[in-house]
């Protein structure tokens, strides 16, 4: 059960045994909306770990005192609230990129990676804990949206960060255009989800003394 979960627990199930896309597939919208760029996935990732670690947190605070019938509007308001506020700061402090990735920062609050978290954790833990089921759920989610726009910026654009790479930008090497397309995110998800899921296998296997 999640109230039996230590913190060491936590840590490693947001980020690999129970990782929100590898294991779940939940959330996948944001790997096909946002990682053309590794430096967009870089600040959407930064946004989803902020509000589903704090939320989980918040969400926890207040489990006592919110009524069972209104949870869902309760942990939906917490949750726009965090997303709100930072669309807010980085509209005021990085413009750019604001309107480089348009809608979809407020689309996190209807991100089923938070209401999960919200929802099935932190309405029964208590708030250190379900902090950090947050963060390392949103750091495990993260990491697949990087590792996602790390391969479609590098065939796609022959760059990482903006900064050229010697051989894939050179007038030699034909760029694949297809991977700054969502058909691009679908195969480089689904290559990454294959890789995943028999390295856990693999390990299963090893740890049951299996072939």
């Amino acid at each position: 059960m999640a109230q039996q979960k230590s913190a060491g627990q936590i840590v490693k199930d947001g980020l690999w045994l129970d990782n929100p896309v590898f294991t779940q597939v939940l959330g996948i919208c944001s790997a096909l909306a946002v990682t053309n760029l590794v430096l967009n996935t870089m600040v959407m990732s930064a946004a989803l770990v902020f509000t589903t670690a704090l939320s989980g947190f918040t969400v926890s605070l207040l489990r006592n005192i919110t009524p069972r019938r209104v949870r869902m509007m309760v942990q939906t308001l917490i949750i726009a609230f965090y997303v709100i506020l930072f669309d807010r700061v980085l509209a005021a402090y990085w413009p750019d990129m604001s309107r480089s990735l348009g809608p979809y920062v407020g689309l996190i609050i209807t991100n089923c990676i938070i209401m999960g978290r919200a929802e099935a954790f932190a309405g029964s833990n208590p708030p250190f804990k379900s902090m950090l089921d947050g963060f390392f759920s949103g750091l495990g989610y993260s990491f697949v949206l990087l590792a996602v726009s790390v391969v479609r910026e590098l065939l796609g654009m022959g760059s990482i960060l903006g900064i050229p790479v010697p051989f894939l930008s050179s007038p030699g090497f034909d760029r694949w255009i297809i991977m700054v397309m969502p058909p691009g995110a679908f195969f480089t998800l689904a290559v990454m989800v294959w890789m995943f899921r028999s390295i856990k296998k693999r390990g299963e296997q090893k740890a049951g003394g299996g072939k």
